[in-house]
């Protein structure tokens, strides 16, 4: 069944011209004159309803003039202030050629927990409970069974709860955006394990995993904007997203890579070599080496992606899946390219309403050396958040939603484009 409608259309009404009337004050009332109206002074000319439609013509321009030249004036002395992005990265341009491609994933897909799942962001799967377990805006992780879609609220942080991982013991570490990095037992204890490093608090903890050895690794995706303003982040231009660890045994926080342009998903590599951190503002993923002769270093794992990336999940089955929150859309585009049209959109954010820009959300799949082979999305889809392949279905988390999308892989395969076939 498909989701969503399309934005509402504003149209214009026209002007309707009042009909002239001439009245006449008698002494005890005021009746509608019928007679013809007096003749006109050869010095003044007539006027007519062509000159008087043309003076409201006159009078709607100057005000949108006027209004244009208020608005502008205003956002040029609002105190945001947005920077240009490195020319060289914006260089880079999106891959919008995917080998397989399903660009209608609302059709045929099913809602799961509708109305029990209130901005379900991350998806994480543990597959010796046969559940999966998803973060929640009111601050719930919520646990679902994958065979008949039973919702259990399991644990509320207090906070809300992003990033999800699963550690070695059956306990699960969440990135909570509000409180740090947690540890919840499989008690439900919950203990907060880090919320600062270099003596800077985290602002928005957005994604984790856990590595065989006992370390953690974070993202924080801004130091300096929180959840709720994420967007002016990316609309400011500088990059305040840092990549994070922290040890289990020595409870030590390191940070291992700052400038990051809102930092976000995490995952481990199968065999634990590496592990993959995205970076949303740049369409990329990046990979940080932790065995081998590359150890400590960090190059670019894939680059150019069709849209803004969010969470990343490892489906076993030597693929990644990697959600885009939306397309590079051209008013994206633009935006990233002008500093000036970002500072106007934080201005309407702040005191209108900032237009919806976001379209073609949804998931792309890549393999293990970062080559992309498929895409999932739609265009009435936005802010898609995780997207993770559980058996033959895919799930699709999101951030504005109150349920999770699923979609039968098997039934609606992204097929061959023609440029491939």
């Amino acid at each position: 069944m498909e989701i969503g409608a399309p934005d509402p259309l504003i149209y214009l009404l026209p002007i309707e011209q009042a009909s002239q009337t001439t009245y006449h004050l008698g002494s005890l009332s005021m009746a509608e004159s019928t007679h013809s109206p007096a003749p006109t002074s050869p010095l003044t000319p007539p006027t007519t309803a062509t000159q008087t439609t043309t003076s409201w013509h006159r009078v709607l321009l100057i005000s949108a003039v006027a209004t244009v030249v208020l608005a502008l004036l205003l956002v040029q002395f609002d105190t945001f202030d947005a920077v240009q992005y490195p020319p060289n990265e914006l260089a880079n341009k999106p891959m919008f050629e995917v080998p397989r491609v399903n660009p209608r994933v609302l059709h045929g897909s099913e809602k799961i927990g509708e109305g029990q799942l209130l901005g379900p962001e991350d998806i994480m799967y543990d597959s010796k409970l046969g559940v999966f377990y998803t973060s929640c805006v009111d601050g719930w992780i919520k646990r679902v069974t994958v065979n008949d879609s039973v919702v259990e609220d399991w644990v509320n942080t207090g906070g809300r709860p992003l990033g999800l991982a699963l550690g070695y013991s059956g306990e699960v570490y969440v990135a909570d955006a509000y409180k740090g990095i947690l540890k919840i037992t499989k008690d439900a204890e919950i203990e907060v394990l880090t919320d600062e490093a270099e003596g800077v608090k985290f602002a928005t903890t957005d994604a984790v995993a856990v590595a065989k050895n006992g370390v953690l690794y974070f993202t924080d995706a801004s130091w300096k904007y929180d959840l709720h303003n994420f967007v002016l982040d990316i609309l400011e231009g500088r990059p305040y997203g840092r990549f994070m660890s922290y040890d289990l045994s020595t409870k030590q926080t390191k940070v291992i890579a700052r400038d990051l342009y809102y930092a976000n998903g995490v995952e481990m590599s199968p065999d634990q070599d590496f592990v993959i951190f995205c970076e949303t503002a740049m369409l990329r993923c990046k990979r940080y080496y932790i065995q081998g002769e590359k150890a400590g270093s960090i190059d670019v794992f894939i680059h150019r992606l069709p849209g803004m990336p969010d969470n990343i999940r490892y489906d076993g089955e030597g693929h990644y899946w990697i959600a885009i929150a939306t397309e590079l859309t051209f008013e994206w585009d633009l935006a990233r390219k002008y500093p000036y049209i970002r500072k106007f959109l934080a201005f309407l954010g702040k005191y209108f309403q900032r237009p919806s820009m976001e379209r073609n959300a949804g998931a792309v799949v890549v393999d293990l050396d970062g080559k992309l082979i498929g895409r999932y999305y739609d265009p009435e889809l936005k802010f898609v958040t995780t997207g993770i392949k559980i058996g033959e279905h895919l799930y699709l988390g999101n951030l504005m939603k109150s349920f999770i999308m699923r979609l039968n892989l098997t039934q609606y395969p992204a097929t061959a484009t023609s440029s491939t076939e």
